[in-house]
């Protein structure tokens, strides 16, 4: 989605998504959560991801 054409088409649904009552920090809360769900799919397909046992292998305390 790098288009600005299609970022403003889809601000748009976000803010048209919007309960009347919505709050800046509402959809301050809709923009973030859209950007990271594009940023993890780009993640994925760049090939930047782990297995589950990567994953909680990077995590877990070393003994």
């Amino acid at each position: 989605m790098d288009d600005v054409r299609d970022v403003k088409q889809e601000a748009h649904k976000l803010v048209d998504r919007l309960p009347d009552d919505a709050s800046w920090d509402d959809l301050m809360y809709d923009i973030y959560v859209r950007q990271a769900i594009d940023a993890g799919l780009e993640d994925v397909q760049q090939g930047r991801v782990l297995s589950h046992e990567e994953a909680v292998a990077r995590i877990r305390p070393k003994r």
